[in-house]
């Protein structure tokens, strides 16, 4: 795990050991991020910390939504973010965090092992190179909490970004008729939609979930314009993928109306084609026994029933045609 101490002057690196003693000074503020599988998670979040123990429970499992508790002297957090999968599938990226006045904690729970283990780190990565770096020097536990919270709407918004891409590529091609596989082209048009729901899903929650430390001022009455900061992203991303969601959707269904309208055509001139040929078929199928035979052939008759042929074929024509069937 990655212990640092964030103090105006600098950043001081240290080792799980030092945590003790760092706790107990009144300078700084202490970031601990914690990886996936540390041995020494569950001993410095319980012991060194003394987080409660449910909280600790879910940093250890996935959980299926965000969640926000709130105990004294800290604040336990879970967000979702997400990370694009294959064949169009949205894995769920877990961040859970406990933040106190001068620390935080970032654990990064069990993810999906099709998932890049660095995806778990991108949002704690990139604040951390700006602390590092000297860009960046949070006062409180909220303010880097924060920060990690943008870095994690950033990530949304990328998503966002990518999934909007392949819908103006989907639109470009429906409106020019490039269909190819109409299978294979609605099946994509429809992955697309499900990354916009995912993302829009999560920032709705992540944002109900602010909403709600906002309405308990969880960070105190200083840290509400960080809860408002943090709730307006999500639900603004939420906002974004909804639109983007509802202009794929008008894409979705004018393809199907013009798919449909084909099909529909095909099947009136079908009706027409069985219309006309079916009288005949009947027709000629219950006299032509009677009319051609294998010894003599009555070739009056013939000419008879040909022309009443010609004739109800004509007349069938013409009766489609003021259907509107052609």
């Amino acid at each position: 795990m990655d212990v640092r101490v964030v103090t105006p002057d600098g950043v001081e690196h240290h080792g799980p050991d030092d945590l003790p003693d760092l706790l107990a000074r009144d300078d700084g503020v202490l970031w601990v991020d914690v990886p996936q599988g540390d041995p020494d998670a569950v001993k410095v979040l319980e012991r060194v910390f003394g987080f409660h123990a449910r909280a600790v429970q879910d940093c250890l499992q996935r959980n299926p939504v965000p969640k926000v508790h709130v105990y004294p002297g800290s604040v336990f957090v879970v967000l979702h973010g997400p990370e694009l999968g294959q064949r169009g599938h949205v894995h769920y990226v877990e961040l859970d965090q406990f933040v106190g006045p001068r620390f935080l904690v970032t654990v990064h729970g069990p993810v999906n092992p099709a998932v890049d283990p660095a995806a778990a780190h991108r949002e704690t990565d990139a604040v951390a190179a700006r602390v590092d770096s000297g860009r960046f020097r949070p006062a409180s536990g909220a303010e880097l909490s924060t920060a990690v919270v943008s870095a994690l709407a950033v990530r949304m918004r990328d998503h966002l970004s990518r999934q909007t891409t392949d819908v103006w590529r989907y639109e470009q091609q429906v409106t020019a008729g490039e269909l190819g596989d109409p299978e294979r082209f609605l099946d994509g048009m429809f992955r697309v939609r499900h990354g916009l729901l995912a993302v829009r899903t999560m920032a709705s929650l992540n944002g109900e979930v602010y909403g709600r430390m906002h309405a308990l001022a969880a960070f105190g009455p200083d840290g509400q314009p960080l809860l408002e900061n943090s709730a307006d992203q999500f639900h603004r991303l939420a906002t974004m993928g909804q639109t983007q969601e509802d202009y794929l959707r008008g894409v979705i269904e004018f393809y199907q109306a013009r798919t449909n309208t084909k099909m529909t055509i095909a099947a009136e001139r079908l009706a027409v084609i069985a219309a006309v040929t079916l009288p005949i078929t009947a027709l000629s199928g219950v006299l032509g026994m009677n009319v051609i035979v294998s010894s003599t052939t009555h070739l009056a008759f013939l000419a008879v029933i040909v022309a009443v042929m010609v004739a109800m074929s004509a007349l069938l024509l013409l009766w489609t045609r003021r259907q509107g069937w052609w």
